[in-house]
């Protein structure tokens, strides 16, 4: 990294190796020839090793909220019941998808830095009764929270002959969701997070559930059609024009996690997430999440008292070169929001924990 370059220790977009910006300066192709047939297969292939499956995996050309919103036009009808747990503003943000596609969100809301647990999900299904959905935000970036149960409540959604989506954009990648295992119908995540590729892609795995409802009862989206994308995809296209450079990137990353191994990954982010926190901890700083769910690729941290949000950030950024985020919604001013994923390793935390330090004229930690 260049001592000029910023280091980026936001809950996306992330650092990116010198190795995967060059491949975006390879040549544009032809999206309708061979050399991009042969780019796309080989994406799909490294992108189910990430997504652990057998079936059909796509990629939007879109952010990651893309993704999410082509999750819920492909299986939301007017009319139809989807549970949401809520306990940040991302996942009030897909309740609230839910509800413009015409369906009727069940939101199952929890105080933010904490999770609704298992069990009140089970009591909201049962009362429903027939719900079509389940749609459930592994990592809630706004707070630095990661439900621990998505296994379980897959099952239970498996139990209400419901589908199970997981948005997994800041997760996957530094958590392990093994989706065929798992019964996930739909995983969404992002290319700008822990698979440390530039922002603009939306990863998707689909299941065969997935795939034979919406034979029977096509979407009404273009853009985000899954059935066209499964159709092209099946002969290494997209339906739309791709963003040729990032998909070039996106393949030198994902080539990068399996060359380090997908579980060596996720361990080191368990490693650097550690590092982090006990830091924070020993600068007398409170983390948001509680114990049981905090998130170990956003590390979310009240500011002591007296701490100008917009002055704090602008002086690490200045005065040491790291980037962190803000807190916003009910947490903005009030918390600050370290990333810790993709290419984070001890030199990253260390520096990032010295900085936090200084700049909050506090003891440096151990």
């Amino acid at each position: 990294m260049s001592s000029k370059q910023k280091l980026i220790m936001l809950p996306g977009p992330t650092n990116v190796s010198d190795r995967v910006m060059r491949a975006m300066l390879k040549p544009v192709i032809n999206h309708r020839g061979d050399a991009f047939r042969e780019l796309y297969k080989g994406v799909q292939g490294k992108t189910k090793h990430l997504f652990q499956t057998q079936g059909e995996v796509i990629v939007f050309s879109s952010s990651g909220t893309g993704g999410v919103e082509a999750a819920v036009l492909n299986l939301i009808r007017p009319g139809d019941v989807a549970v949401v747990p809520v306990f940040g503003e991302f996942s009030a943000r897909l309740a609230e998808e839910v509800e413009l596609a015409g369906g009727t969100a069940v939101k199952v809301a929890s105080e933010f830095g904490t999770a609704p647990s298992l069990e009140e999900l089970s009591k909201a299904m049962d009362k429903v009764g027939k719900v079509k959905a389940l749609f459930l935000v592994h990592n809630e970036t706004s707070t630095g929270v990661a439900v621990p149960y998505v296994r379980e409540a897959c099952r239970m959604a498996k139990a209400h002959g419901a589908f199970a989506v997981v948005d997994a954009i800041s997760s996957l990648g530094g958590y392990a969701i093994p989706v065929d295992e798992w019964g996930v119908d739909i995983c969404i995540t992002g290319s700008q997070k822990c698979v440390a590729a530039p922002p603009g892609l939306a990863l998707l795995s689909i299941s065969g559930g997935v795939v034979d409802f919406l034979k029977k009862d096509p979407p009404k989206t273009r853009y985000f059609d899954i059935p066209r994308y499964l159709e092209y995809g099946s002969r290494g296209e997209t339906p739309f024009t791709p963003a040729l450079p990032l998909f070039y990137a996106l393949d030198e990353a994902l080539s990068e996690l399996l060359e380090e191994g997908f579980t060596r990954r996720v361990q080191r982010h368990d490693e650097m997430s550690a590092l982090l926190y006990d830091g924070v901890a020993r600068m007398g700083l409170k983390a948001v999440a509680s114990p049981q769910v905090r998130s170990k690729t956003v590390v979310a941290t009240f500011y002591p008292a007296g701490v100008d949000d917009a002055a704090f950030r602008k002086a690490l950024s200045h005065d040491h070169d790291i980037v962190v985020a803000g807190g916003f919604g009910p947490f903005a001013g009030k918390v600050f929001r370290i990333g810790c994923m993709g290419q984070v390793n001890a030199e990253y935390v260390d520096r990032t924990l010295k900085a936090v330090a200084e700049t909050l004229k506090m003891p440096k930690p151990a």
